[in-house]
């Protein structure tokens, strides 16, 4: 029979601690925990529980990916906040609020380099934006609105899509300074989900319930193909060609349903533990995100952490 070494060219490593960023197919010996491990790609999606927010929210916004998360705004009847959560791959650390209390507003961007525009009460323009320790207020939207939605890769250049009242069909670009009125959506409408940066994303779901999709070219929205539930209020992540959709509302209940785009079709995955809509939801693909706050009913501070197919995955090696 032939060796690991004769069929890799080399030895299987010892190593005091498994290494920060395996490859496929890599195999070591950790010699702290005498374990053999290796790394391989999952073979179906699935959530797991993380850790819950400080403050039960929904109608949330946030930012970031898996570990490095950051949550704010939102509300619970009648109680509006302002406050902001730091995650940090288990638990959730409350920082410097926002400026203005609101909910049902726009996020994206980093956990260390985010935007937050709009949200309700009333109906505000109110941009603010986060350095990874305080929000200073800048430059407002053309457009005052609620239940808009968010898409950009830092607080340096973003897209706000949508919103009412109305509902909306307008979209405006962040430079960094200021908020300028570009191309509308096709669709008008409000409580979508959205993933992707400014000059590509995607924007699907919304109220009037729906399952419509556009994808963002950096000018104009073009319709694809829709979701496979159509809903409002859905959490997004992922890119315009890697997006996941995750919860939401379809008109009659909250759903749990997820759903992963490959850049042509949406595709149903595993669904989340707890069904929701008003949740906050980011990551860089559709294989890695993160799903906060939401209600159920009740409101939740629910934290679910997503791993897609083809996500790298360490396994432990054993004789049984």
């Amino acid at each position: 029979m032939a060796t690991y070494k004769e069929i890799k060219g080399t030895q299987i490593e010892v190593l005091a601690s498994d290494p920060s960023n395996p490859v496929e197919g890599q195999v070591w010996y950790n010699s702290t925990s005498n374990v053999l491990k290796g790394q391989a790609a999952t073979a179906v999606g699935a959530w797991a529980t993380g850790g819950a927010l400080n403050t039960a929210r929904t109608n949330i916004s946030g930012a970031g990916t898996i570990p490095a998360f950051v949550a704010f705004g939102g509300q619970s009847g009648a109680t509006v906040y302002a406050q902001t959560e730091l995650y940090n791959g288990s638990s959730w650390t409350e920082v410097n609020d926002l400026n203005t209390g609101r909910y049902a507003l726009g996020g994206n961007g980093t956990q260390t380099s985010a935007l937050a525009f709009g949200g309700t009460p009333p109906a505000t323009a109110a941009t603010e934006l986060w350095n990874g320790t305080n929000w200073t207020e800048v430059n407002d939207l053309n457009a005052a609105r609620a239940y808009v939605d968010g898409a950009g890769a830092d607080n340096t250049s973003a897209l706000a899509i949508g919103g009412d009242p109305a509902p909306s069909g307008q979209t405006e670009l962040w430079n960094g300074t200021n908020w300028t009125e570009v191309n509308d959506l096709t669709t008008a409408r409000a409580q979508m989900g959205a993933a992707g940066i400014a000059t590509a994303a995607l924007a699907f779901g919304g109220y009037p319930i729906t399952g419509k999709t556009e994808s963002w070219n950096g000018s104009n929205w073009t319709e694809v193909n829709d979701l496979n539930t159509g809903r409002s209020d859905p959490g997004g992540a992922g890119t315009n060609t890697a997006a996941l959709a995750f919860g939401g509302y379809n008109g009659t209940a909250r759903v749990a349903v997820t759903e992963t785009w490959n850049g042509t079709n949406w595709t149903e995955e595993a669904d989340l533990s707890t069904a929701r809509n008003g949740l906050a939801g980011d990551g860089d693909t559709n294989t890695s995100a993160l799903a906060v706050g939401g209600e159920g009913p009740p409101v939740t501070a629910a934290t679910e952490e997503w791993t897609g197919a083809g996500a790298g995955l360490t396994r432990t090696f054993t004789d049984s």
